[in-house]
């Protein structure tokens, strides 16, 4: 699906006919670009626009494959890359992956967006009102979008940091419920984000060094900027990563405890319970010739002896911290 079509004339925008014949008429021209927003197009959207717009170097089929990992290609005069974009879903407490792919040439631009996040609209309008991003062509386009996708990570673990430190305050809370499964499936979204962004540092640091004596000093300066904010992000991640560990491990040994508490009350009362099972078992013997057996008051006696030896070993179970 298109989602917006315009050409660029030092920094002003037109609004472009996404007809190929008229792609192919604008990209042409050695003074303007063409930036082209797709969202989830087909495979013959792709192909006749990469062909309108000079970017044969790129293989629609293989461009619309799912793609784990962040991927720097720079085979030819088009540039392709491909960053991860992410969303978390606060409700089910996971994390959204989507795919953002940009394909830079000389007088063209096209982005492709899967999923929901990091939508382009936003900076599009942006870039336009300020004008000077766009007049360093589409390389100042290239790196807008990919310091949009950056900082769209920090959202997503704001969002996750809101749900680590309420899970963490559940850890040591009177309850004796323990959020194991609410670790181990944050801990599980964590891991998927940080595999997702650690692995883009690589790309693009390839970019930077690349692409950094051919660009305007702005775009490399955008560009550093959007590299130190990966650096924050997954320097984030990690510490989150690290937090949940540190609660799980927590999470863990307050079940233990809670479980050794548990045995000492089960074997305190076995214990207690231990006095007039064995009284009442010597009584039930049946024999003839036993102490106080036709005393009026021995009955009683022994349940009072019963009882007061039983108290007595409450009363030091629970002095011990057993109760």
């Amino acid at each position: 699906m298109i989602v917006d079509c315009a050409a660029y004339t030092d920094g002003v925008r037109t609004d472009v006919d996404p007809a190929p014949a008229s792609l192919r008429a604008w990209c042409g021209r050695e003074d303007s670009f063409v930036w082209l927003g797709l969202r989830m197009p087909n495979e013959s959207e792709l192909s006749d626009a990469c062909e309108a717009l000079e970017l044969d170097d790129v293989s629609a089929p293989d461009l619309l494959q799912p793609h784990a990992r962040p991927v720097l290609s720079m085979e030819g005069p088009t540039l392709l890359m491909v960053l991860r974009t992410a969303r978390y879903d606060d409700r089910q407490e996971v994390i959204v992956l989507g795919e953002m792919s940009v394909l830079v040439g000389p007088h063209a631009v096209i982005s492709i967006r899967h999923g929901q996040a990091s939508p382009l609209a936003q900076l599009r309008h942006a870039l336009e009102a300020a004008g000077e991003p766009l007049r360093n062509g589409p390389s100042g386009v290239l790196a807008a979008i990919i310091g949009r996708v950056i900082a769209d990570y920090s959202p997503a673990l704001d969002g996750f940091e809101r749900d680590a430190v309420e899970v963490e305050r559940d850890v040591f809370s009177d309850t004796r419920m323990q959020p194991v499964r609410r670790l181990y499936q944050l801990k599980r979204e964590v891991r998927t984000l940080l595999v997702a962004i650690d692995a883009l540092q690589d790309p693009l640091q390839r970019l930077i060094r690349t692409v950094g004596a051919a660009v305007p000093p702005e775009v490399l300066a955008d560009l550093q900027e959007a590299a130190d904010q990966l650096d924050r992000a997954v320097t984030r991640t990690q510490s989150l990563s690290g937090l949940l560990d540190a609660a799980l491990t927590a999470s863990l040994a307050q079940i233990s405890v809670q479980q050794n508490e548990d045995m000492r009350r089960i074997s305190a009362w076995v214990a207690m319970a231990a006095v007039p099972t064995l009284v009442a078992g010597i009584y039930g013997m049946n024999f003839e010739q036993f102490p106080e057996l036709q005393w009026t008051y021995g009955y009683p006696l022994v349940l009072s002896g019963m009882g007061l030896i039983v108290g007595l070993m409450y009363r030091s179970f629970k002095r011990g911290g057993w109760f």
